[in-house]
């Protein structure tokens, strides 16, 4: 039995006799820049987050570098942030031309090691980024508390965690910010690229929708330069239709998560996923392992022989990879991510995944393993 990693085509049939309908009113009226849609869907993802106002934007790569553009992050400044996570979170600091410093992760969450934060702390820092990474909350208590102490701005990452959860409250609201991603393969995904910034100051909301529509308010009228980060209202309309169905979706991934949990128990060599005490809502974006002992790239191998789907995320940890060779990082440096990138692989988690294909998933482990 083949297993793709994803299948959004299930999604897809069972929303089609709502959303079509919903998208043919979107086309008559013509109106794709902003508009009601846009802002419905900001005031319920708002309340879905926890938060107060919401920000849609182009994407999460640009949710990420408006956040930093409020707070004035620029040239000569730091951000401190995790190695181990997707490009887009170290990107966006580049991007405003800023420097990412990194923290180690935690070896059993893959989050930000808050305890090694106030370390990496300089004159030059501006903001902490800390990511929720694979639909699991970061120890949000130390890293808030030695934020505020040192007067930073904390820009949450939580685009693979819509929905997750640290002592009860939601991601994306713990911060200063939290950033979404819609992209498709997200737990809330729309058709191309999307994203939002959640935020409790009614200031940093209104500074966030000037910045993302070139700066400008009233129109023609530019007191900030800002840049073209405008969610489509076709995205809105998508993602309106598709939020009534995320906590049923998000029970699916945990099902999921707690059916391989039972089916690779005893596997030699395989960890499966660690929840933390504080993490209280994992929303399993990915469900990933680890596979020790160096075997972790022929099980990669052999689950694509036998058509199951599966993934590294990520291969190479920030601090590694070739356009960050000038802030001087060398193997060693961070030796749990590098160890996370050597060993961890990601297998299919969608909610739509039947009962037989995990088994199918399982038993190929085993089968590797043996």
């Amino acid at each position: 039995m083949s297993v793709p990693l994803l299948d959004l085509k299930q999604q897809y049939s069972s929303l089609q006799p709502e959303l079509l309908p919903q998208l043919e009113e979107l086309c008559a009226s013509q109106q794709f820049i902003l508009g009601p849609k846009v802002e419905e869907l900001e005031e319920k993802v708002a309340r879905v987050c926890g938060g107060a106002f919401a920000c849609g934007v182009s994407s999460g790569s640009d949710a990420l570098q408006i956040a930093l553009m409020a707070e004035g992050v620029g040239p000569g400044d730091q951000v401190i942030t995790s190695p181990y996570t997707f490009f887009a979170t170290a990107g966006a600091v580049c991007r405003c031309g800023a420097e990412p410093v990194f923290v180690d992760i935690d070896p059993e969450t893959y989050n930000l090691d808050a305890s090694q934060l106030e370390a990496k702390i300089t004159p030059r820092t501006r903001a902490i980024i800390p990511v929720h990474l694979y639909g699991q909350a970061a120890e949000m208590g130390t890293l808030l508390e030695v934020a505020r102490r040192h007067g930073l701005p904390v820009i949450e990452d939580a685009c693979q965690a819509i929905g997750a959860e640290w002592r009860g409250r939601r991601v994306g609201s713990l911060g200063d910010y939290g950033c979404l991603s819609f992209f498709p393969s997200k737990n809330l995904g729309c058709f191309g690229d999307g994203g939002m910034v959640i935020c409790n100051d009614p200031a940093k909301a209104e500074k966030l929708k000037v910045l993302r529509n070139h700066g400008m308010a009233p129109q023609y009228h530019h007191h900030l330069i800002g840049s073209n980060f405008r969610l489509d209202a076709l995205q809105a309309v998508v993602l309106l239709a598709k939020l009534p169905h995320l906590d049923d979706w998000t029970r699916a991934r945990q099902q999921n998560a707690r059916d391989y949990d039972r089916l690779l128990q005893g596997i030699d060599g395989v960890e499966t996923p660690k929840a933390a005490p504080y993490a209280t809502r994992h929303v399993f974006n990915q469900y990933v392992i680890r596979i020790g002992g160096g075997r972790r790239d022929h099980v990669w191998q052999g689950l694509k022989e036998r058509g199951i789907g599966s993934a590294v995320y990520y291969p190479i940890p920030l601090h590694l990879q070739e356009c960050f060779r000038s802030l001087g990082h060398k193997e060693g440096d961070f030796p749990e991510s590098e160890r996370a990138a050597r060993e961890t692989l990601a297998l299919p988690i969608f909610p739509e995944l039947t009962l037989a294909q995990k088994e199918e998933v399982a038993q190929a482990i085993r089968e590797l393993l043996a």
